[in-house]
């Protein structure tokens, strides 16, 4: 999804040349059409290619790719989740990163969330 949304459209060969660690080029087309038949993307055909598309918006990809990672790694805990972004990140954020962090969780408090 990444490559869609930084593209705008591509082909599974474009997509296959943009991963750092390629798979196959059959496993990259699977994936693709799964993203289609979950709704994710779509695609044009170009001559005998395939060109695919984003149709969820970025923020939205993240959203729920964020929301998987959160229960597939961490059981569901945010907490779980911030506490080891931030210590894995700690020498690489800055004092205004990390004010910006507390900022969201301060509005978090106040909002009741």
């Amino acid at each position: 999804m990444d490559i869609l949304h930084r593209r705008g459209r591509a082909t599974a060969h474009e997509v296959l040349a943009d991963l750092a660690e390629p798979p196959s080029y059959s496993s990259v087309r699977t994936f693709l059409r799964l993203l289609e038949e979950r709704g994710h993307v779509r695609h044009a055909q170009d001559g005998p290619r395939y060109v695919y598309s984003p149709i969820v918006k970025r923020r939205d990809a993240q959203r729920t790719a964020m929301a998987h990672l959160v229960e597939t790694f961490f059981e569901g805990s945010v907490e779980d989740v911030v506490a080891t972004l931030v210590e894995s990140s700690r020498p690489k954020l800055s004092g205004e990163e990390l004010d910006r962090i507390a900022a969201v969780i301060a509005k978090a408090k106040k909002e009741g969330r």
